[in-house]
This record gives structure tokens, sequence and C-alpha cells, in this order.
């Protein structure tokens, strides 16, 4: 693997006419043989409601996602000409371009105590091919521990690291600042501050020794490391013995044809040893649901909790939650469904460590597609869900669809919270966030406690989502309703998400499309790692 390469799934390739012409035939018979879903497309097309048609498109046809440029857009960042003065220092196998050196050393000097900066990067695999934009997110060390994203060039001060020590990559430049200064330590500027041209042949990566190394140091010598074909690192992080018990909250309301495959899904594709099953129970009234309860709880399969009164999704949540004995709580839509064994091991093993607090899965809607690859704030106009109508098997870009990394919430249809840190925050505010954005109104306060969110996209499941509910003008206005509070309480944040990048256009699925104009759409302030 060539770390700093961006790992994507399917488009902005520029090139290639006859496979243009073959994605654009592709869509248009899809669109043919959906003719309700295509007049509703152009009704919203000539209604002047773009963003709407955009990702209606989206939704039917799907996103084909291979990120590249055309390769004369090189010679439109001519080298620097300038060095860092010596009060920093460069690592890396990249080019600086011009202006890159006086745009390090001004955030450097606005920013005293970052220690290292990273930028966006062009890179050319070969000469003549085509140019793929490298838009990281903000220092995350679980990324950076599976995968090298940094790019090809880190500049850091001297006095970051100590005397003598000389990092092998910019990787392990930014691990040992980290380590000594905190995250926070290493920033990020959204610009294109190098270019790669090629890459050597036999060059040697030496990121899985940086990442041992890394980890050894901070504390998980335990942690395992298993290395896939394509060149990604597995991180397996350590699990008690014996396994604590694991409590399985599915709310319903009747709908047995969705809660029996997600419950009989549950027991047999599950491996975690000690499991209890709750089953939240709003008032269902159908004898063959109340049968199914009744049984469940006669054989010892799980245990219902009733949960009158009108739907309040965070509430049945919480009374389950102050019922359950598990130390880690499973919140599990009753439209979800396992099929993989491995899912919750995958989750707890991240669940479980003393600086984590909530942490997802990917999930899969009906046609296969990516439904849930974390939640990204600012995008969609408000929160979307990452990587949305991606295939089911896309690595993602930056292979954010394989390898576990931060985000800023994941979707309550499969979260996995130790229970102490989700009492600590108070579970779910039910009073403001009866329905929507609970998930991440939860996510967001245990960050704000110091616990980070994490995708675990190697534990997958399906979802249909939103089969069981029904939107009514009472549904809508409470909608809105939690729409506005989610903006009062979070506004700042939703701005723009520091695990997204600006770069990208945020009004079609995330990681679709580029803003008009990047890579010279102009200079942004630097971004940190949430505090």
């Amino acid at each position: 693997m060539r770390p700093e390469r961006p790992t994507s799934g399917g488009n902005l390739r520029l090139g290639s006419p006859r496979r243009s012409w073959r994605r654009l035939a592709a869509a248009l018979r899809i669109l043919l043989s959906r003719p309700r879903a295509a007049a509703a497309i152009a009704a919203a097309r000539l209604t002047g409601k773009r963003l709407r048609a955009r990702q209606s498109f989206a939704s039917l046809v799907g996103i084909d996602h291979r990120l590249a440029l055309s390769p004369r857009l090189l010679n439109r960042f001519l080298p620097a000409s300038e060095d860092l003065s010596p009060a920093f220092r460069l690592i890396g196998d990249g080019q600086l371009v011009a202006g890159a050196s006086d745009r390090i050393e001004a955030a450097f000097a606005a920013h005293p105590d970052v220690q290292a900066i990273y930028g966006d990067a062009l890179i050319q695999d070969r000469p003549g091919g085509p140019v793929l934009p490298l838009l990281p997110p903000v220092f995350d060390a679980d990324r950076l521990v599976a995968f090298d994203y940094l790019g090809p060039v880190l500049a850091y001060r001297s006095t970051a690291l100590d005397p003598g020590a000389e990092p092998v990559s910019p990787a392990e430049a930014a691990f040992r600042i980290a380590e000594r200064f905190g995250s926070s330590a290493v920033g990020h500027l959204p610009e294109v501050l190098s270019v790669r041209r090629t890459v050597g042949e036999g060059a040697q990566n030496p990121h899985d020794a940086v990442a041992r190394g890394h980890l050894d140091r901070t504390g998980r010598a335990e942690t395992r490391l298993a290395f896939g074909a394509d060149g990604l690192v597995q991180v397996l992080s350590p699990l008690p013995d014996p396994r604590p018990l694991a409590s399985v909250i599915v709310p319903t309301r009747d709908r047995l044809d969705l809660l029996r495959p997600c419950l009989d899904s549950l027991r047999r594709c599950t491996d975690w040893p000690r499991l209890e099953i709750l089953v939240c129970d709003n008032d269902s009234r159908e004898p063959e649901t109340l049968a199914y309860l009744c049984s469940l709880e006669d054989e010892g399969l799980g245990h219902v909790v009733p949960c009158p009164g009108p739907f309040n999704f965070a509430a049945m949540n919480n009374a389950a939650a102050a019922r359950a004995r598990g130390d880690l709580l499973v919140f599990v839509n009753n439209d979800v469904e396992a099929f993989r064994s491995d899912w919750l091991t995958l989750m707890a093993r991240e669940a479980l460590r003393p600086d984590v607090g909530a942490v997802g899965a990917k999930l899969l809607d009906g046609e296969g597609r990516i439904q849930h690859g974390g939640i990204v704030l600012g995008t969609g106009g408000l929160v979307t869900h990452g990587h949305r109508h991606f295939p089911g098997d896309a690595p993602g870009y930056l292979a954010a669809l394989r390898v576990t990394h931060a985000v800023s919430a994941v979707t309550a249809a499969c979260l996995v919270v130790a229970a102490d840190k989700f009492r600590a925050v108070g579970g779910f505010d039910e009073a403001v966030f009866a329905v929507d954005f609970n998930d991440v109104d939860l996510c967001l306060r245990l960050n704000a406690a110091g616990f980070r969110t994490l995708l675990v996209p190697e534990a997958v499941l399906h979802h249909r989502e939103a089969a069981s509910r029904h939107w009514t003008p009472e549904a809508r206005a409470r909608h809105a309703r939690e729409i506005a509070a989610l903006k009062t309480r979070w506004g700042p944040l939703l701005v723009q998400d520091p695990h997204y990048h600006p770069g990208f256009d945020p009004d079609l699925s995330t990681h679709g499309r580029l803003q008009p104009g990047f890579p010279e759409a102009g200079r942004a302030p630097l971004r940190r790692p949430p505090a």
C-alpha cells in the first residue's frame, strides 16, 4: 500500500468520455424504469429544488466515486522557490507549492500551541496519469494507525521533538508530537500545500512499524494488528476475560414482520457470549405481536419493557437502559438485521476503551448500498449519513468504509456504548429529541465529556431505514421543532464537521463531488481535532 494515496470507491473522474457515456446510459435506463421517481426528480428540478433533485437522483442511481482530476491541473501549481525558516522542519516525499511556506509559517504564528501542520495534496502516481486529490480530515490517531492519510508533507516546529529524534515519515512525526502535546497540537490547513508527481519504485513503507510504535508508547501494547490484502491495518483492541454482559435494546410498536427477523438475526448472528435482549414495547396491539412478546419472556429469550403513551424513541431506550444489567448497551432498531456474527465483538472492542464513547456500525440499505457510514454535520442542510448510496463494497474516501475512525456522530439504529458513560451524560434527551437527532445529540454530549465517537466499518448490518415510520402533520411539526433545537444547542458545530473536508460539496451525498473551484478555491482557516 502507498499510504498517502486517496482510497476511493467510485466519481468525479475527468476523462474517458466513453466511460462517462456508459454511466449516463445506465442512469437513463434506471430513470426510464422508474417513471414516478424520474417525474419527482424532474419536478423538484423545475421548481428550483435543486438539492432535493440531486439527492433523489443519487438515491435512485447510486454514487460512482472515483475522485480524480485532469493531469493538466498540476501545471498550475508551481513548485515553491523558498524554504521554511530554520525554526521549522519538513518531512515527506512531496514538493511544496508556491506560497505554501508562507502559509505554513503564518499558521504557526497564529497558533503558538500548534506543533505540526499538514495540508491537502495533489498526487500523480505515474507520469501523465490522473491527479488524485488528497483531502484529509483533522488529525485522527485511530485512522492514522490503520492508514497513513496525512499526505506527502508535514511541517513541524524544530522544538517539537526531542533532540536527535529523526522520524521516518510524516505519520511518525505526527504520532510523536500528538503523544507529547496532545492531538490538538497537530493542525490541518485545508488547501493544497504540496504535490507529488510519482512514487519511487521499490520505496519501503515503514508504516506498520510506525503504528506499532505508537500503540506501544501509548499503553496499548496488547492491541493486535491484522493486515489485509489491501494493505490496510485492522486494529484489534483487547477484550476483558470474561466478556461483560451486553444488553441489546430494541424499541418496537407492533410490526412483527420487522421485529421477528431482527431478533432472530441477533440471536443467530452474534458471537458475543453474554447477551440479554430487552424489547421496548410501545403499545403494541396486534394479537400476533402480543403473543410473540409473551413467548419471548416465557421461553427466556428476552425481556419486554412496557413503554406506553405517545411514541418517544429516546424515552423508550432510556427506560430499557435503566433496567439493563449489562456493562455494554447495544441500541438496535427493529428494522436492522445482523448477518455477520462478529459485528458486536468488533464494536465492543472500541466501546470498552476508556476514551471512547459511542460506537457505530456500517449499515446497508435494501439495495445493498451504504445507508450509514457515520453522521456528517453541516451537510445536506443539517446532517447526513456519510457515503450514503455508495456501493456496499466501496472502500470509501480515504478508506473510510474499511477502517475504524473518528466521526462526529453515529446513528442509534445500531449504537454501542458503555453503560456507565451513557448514564454519566444523562442518556438520550427524551424531552427535547423524542424521535429525531437524539443519537446526534447523545454523541455530541459524549464528545463534549471527553469521549470520542468512532465508526467501525468492519461491523456490517442491514437496515431497512424508517420502514416503520409514518409521516403525519403532527410528526412533521415535531420534526421541525427538533431541527430547531439541534441548531440551538449545537449550531457552531453544524457549520463544518471537523472530520469532513470543506473541499467537498455539502449538497450531494458526502464525498460525492468537489466544491466548485476546488482545488483553487482560496485559503481556509486551520482545523484541529475537537478538544
